[in-house]
């Protein structure tokens, strides 16, 4: 759950929580019932200023997003075919097709009726039938749970870089 809000909505929560924990305290010394440390029991180790320091995190950009609309999936009657980068098509593996994303694109689908999350690797051109927006591998469909509805309405987002050695051929 908190993976889905904002910074600033978690650190709203974080000072609600810190503010919670510590009314029992002042309760406490409002009372005069708190221990109270004088002056010469007090010792205090100041770290250095480098370990004050925080570690530094390389964040991946985030993803982009590239359109919510309907995606359908394709199976058995093309399996062993040619796609259109080439490669042989596998009903198994988690590729999709896109009318222009480079080849070798990581795209994060999401259903939006179950919603569950599949990545993709681009690897053929489509779909052409009506106004879907990408066309899943079955096993790609089976992940985010459209294999029975045969569509689905989905949000697609383009994942950062893949080093795809593809990613740079265009159909």
């Amino acid at each position: 759950m908190l993976d889905r809000l904002s910074a600033f909505q978690r650190f709203r929560l974080a000072s609600v929580l810190l503010t919670l924990a510590a009314l029992p305290l002042l309760g406490l010394l409002s009372a005069g019932l708190a221990p109270t440390l004088s002056v010469e029991e007090a010792s205090v180790d100041v770290p250095a200023p480098a370990a004050l320091a925080a570690p530094i995190v390389e964040r991946a950009p985030a993803a982009r997003l590239i359109a919510e609309g309907k995606a359908s999936y394709y199976g058995p009657g093309l399996e062993g075919n040619r796609t259109a980068n080439g490669e042989i098509f596998r009903m198994s593996a988690l590729t999709a097709a896109h009318r222009s994303l480079p080849f070798g694109s990581r795209v994060r689908v999401t259903n939006l009726r179950t919603g569950k999350t599949v990545v993709v690797r681009i690897n053929d051109r489509g779909p052409f039938v009506g106004r879907r927006i990408i066309d899943l591998s079955k096993e790609a469909a089976r992940q985010i749970g459209m294999v029975r509805r045969g569509t689905d309405q989905v949000r697609l987002e383009l994942l950062p870089s893949s080093n795809a050695p593809e990613a740079s051929r265009e159909a």
